[in-house]
């Protein structure tokens, strides 16, 4: 059949008939909100390439947490920033590290807050890089066992899931007999197993104070250029024990979820970064789009490319939106 008797409008009329028939619906419990944690106290310092988004004292970090639990937002990650970074990234797996300390408050403060600690050694090594660096290369196998102590550190700390962004070769193995063996067999890994080596992380790289001090990280992050790979590091972090599975950046590769979606049925999460939320939010403010519109759009289209989670700076505004309120 076809026009006349078919007519696509008629389901597109008003609000309500669009509502009833959507394909795709985006909630609050899709989303999951990144926070940058420092040392100190009384500390809001805003990000200037990130606006609306800041860098958080253990203290002030408490008070933001209760408020995102107050929007229905189910979890939330952290990235620590140390006030000493080292050869070794210590400050990532120390005990008394800023995440543990983020997590042991927050966990006290909010109990129901999901709290996903990113594991990585970036934002505590000298260097910037990922892992240990020898003769100028990051040596994958030796710092696995360091990944795995931040995890189990973590853990510890009160942790409802750890995350591992490193993109080493058999990290997720190794953090999850880590937790095993320290009892923490429960605890699911969220792994970023399709972590592209991506020129829209700068804004977080600011934020986080973790740029490279030498090279890129392209040795060891994903080529843009490629797909059938992602698959593969995906099987492979499946294979080691990963729980659920991420692709990183969202927008720029929406074709890769897709093709993760269809190929695997773990919960699949998605990482709308940095660079995109800047680019929405720079346009906004220069009057160039309609920042809510643009925001829900980019957002459902994640959602409606396969993925069940959203990382994404947006989470705050989105679920004031999502909860029917106006910002």
């Amino acid at each position: 059949m076809s026009f006349p008797n078919v007519r696509m409008r008629r389901l597109r009329r008003g609000q309500k008939l669009r509502d009833l028939v959507a394909e795709t619906t985006l909630t609050v419990n899709d989303l999951l909100y990144p926070m940058f944690v420092v040392e100190g106290s009384g500390v809001r310092q805003p990000i200037p390439s990130m606006p609306g988004i800041d860098r958080f004292s253990v203290d002030r970090l408490v008070e933001e947490c209760k408020a995102v639990a107050d929007l229905g937002i189910p979890a939330v990650m952290f990235f620590g920033i140390p006030d000493k970074k080292d050869a070794l990234g210590r400050g990532a797996y120390a005990d008394n590290g800023i995440v543990p300390k983020a997590l042991r408050a927050v966990r006290r403060a909010v109990p129901d807050l999901l709290l996903v600690p990113d594991v990585c050694l970036c934002e505590y090594t000298d260097h910037g890089h990922c892992g240990i660096v020898e003769k100028n290369d990051v040596h994958n196998d030796a710092t696995l066992e360091l990944l795995a102590k931040a995890a189990t550190a973590y853990a510890k700390a009160g942790a409802d899931m750890v995350a591992p962004s490193d993109m080493m070769d058999g990290r997720v193995e190794a953090i999850r007999e880590a937790l095993d063996e320290a009892g923490f067999e429960h605890l699911p890994i969220m792994s970023y197993a399709a972590k592209y080596a991506s020129a829209f992380y700068g804004p977080f790289r600011d934020a986080a104070e973790s740029a490279p001090q030498f090279g890129d990280r392209r040795s060891y992050q994903m080529d843009p250029r490629n797909g059938a790979e992602a698959l593969r590091e995906v099987a492979l972090d499946i294979e080691e024990g990963a729980d659920i599975i991420m692709v990183k950046p969202a927008l720029p590769y929406l074709d890769i979820l897709s093709r993760v979606r269809e190929a695997f049925d773990l919960p699949l999460a998605a990482y709308n970064v940095s660079g995109e939320y800047a680019m929405i939010k720079a346009a906004a403010q220069q009057g160039w789009l309609d920042h809510d519109r643009a925001m829900m759009e980019a957002l459902t289209g994640i959602k409606r490319a396969g993925a069940d989670i959203i990382l994404t700076y947006f989470a705050k505004e989105a679920a004031v939106l999502l909860n029917g309120g106006r910002k």
